[in-house]
């Protein structure tokens, strides 16, 4: 009762001010805006549920992603891995083949530079009779060969021009 009193000289003073409103539209404003506050507290809740949702779904998507691309970089490195195993097999069987080749001339090498120390041995006036005509013979043909590139004289030419 003695709010309703205080009411009552509150709603009279205001009366008498001029600015009083009815009790029933300051009780009618009050439920509005708590209605309105609650109507704004359960959009925000199902603003953020909504919010929370999506980022549950993009954390599915990314981690769907991910997975793909560790897939894909598995496949990647396997597809790597057997190039490289193939490349290498291709240059290990060549290495290998030319590694046999090379074996085989120094064999035959060895085997033919022997034959030729024991012949040098055997006949070692033969061989110096074969290198000295060999070094003539480079000689001779040295000394027909800068004759024939070699132009007439000049004064081989005067002498043929007064005849």
């Amino acid at each position: 009762m003695a709010e309703d009193a205080s009411n009552e000289t509150d709603g009279t003073a205001a009366a008498r001010n001029g600015s009083a409103k009815p009790r029933t539209a300051a009780r009618s404003s009050a439920a509005r805006s708590g209605s309105a506050s609650r109507r704004s507290a359960r959009s925000a809740d199902a603003s953020e549920e909504a919010m929370k949702k999506q980022i549950a779904e993009l954390k599915r998507q990314v981690s769907r992603l991910n997975r793909a691309l560790s897939e894909q970089a598995d496949e990647a490195a396997d597809a790597a891995q057997g190039w490289y195993r193939s490349a290498a097999d291709r240059a290990s069987d060549w290495y290998g083949g030319a590694s046999d080749r090379a074996s085989r001339a120094t064999q035959q090498l060895r085997s033919q530079a022997q034959t030729v120390s024991e012949t040098v041995r055997q006949n070692p006036g033969t061989i110096s009779t074969a290198v000295a005509l060999g070094g003539l013979f480079g000689v001779l043909i040295g000394l027909a060969l800068a004759k024939s590139a070699e132009p007439d004289p000049d004064w081989l030419r005067r002498w043929s021009r007064w005849n």
